[in-house]
């Protein structure tokens, strides 16, 4: 995901309403290295929460496509860095559905990826880590979403 540029953060703050940025500020302060990201994500994807939702999973997607096979040592930093992306895009949401949707993604790639990734200890281990925090985080949404997404997750065991 590209982050817009500080001319034009700069513009779209001129819109604003003195406590939108208030807020917007507020909210920065937690973060520290993706601050342009947060930023980008408050400013201009926040209002579509599905298009920014597709806009990860098409990035997560070239991410997997982009992986150095080369070594397994390179596959495996590659799939955490993958995770660890994931997990930040979601948390610039604060949307329990966004971030299982993207795990739920990460899940799928995982598994499309190659067989050798369910053979090695760690990855399968990694992978497990993600079904049972995509189970725990499932309990916690509107019994209709429990019901899609359990439905979803279900369907990913399957495989």
């Amino acid at each position: 995901m590209k982050p817009a540029s500080v001319p034009q953060i700069r513009k779209e703050l001129a819109f604003r309403s003195p406590e939108e940025i208030k807020e917007i500020c507020l909210r920065l302060a937690r973060f520290k290295k993706e601050n342009k990201e947060l930023l980008t994500y408050l400013l201009f994807e926040a209002q579509d929460e599905t298009g920014y939702v597709a806009h990860v999973k098409e990035y997560m997607t070239e991410q997997f496509r982009t992986v150095n096979r080369n070594r397994f040592y390179f596959v495996k930093k590659s799939i955490r860095k993958i995770l660890r992306e994931a997990k930040k895009f979601s948390r610039y949401s604060n949307s329990k559905a966004t971030e299982i949707e993207l795990l739920l993604h990460f899940c799928r790639e995982f598994q499309l990826f190659g067989p050798s990734l369910q053979r090695s200890t760690t990855m399968q281990n990694l992978f497990d880590r993600q079904i049972q925090m995509i189970a725990k985080k499932i309990e916690g949404l509107h019994p209709d979403l429990q019901y899609d997404y359990q439905q979803e997750l279900e369907h990913l065991l399957k495989k």
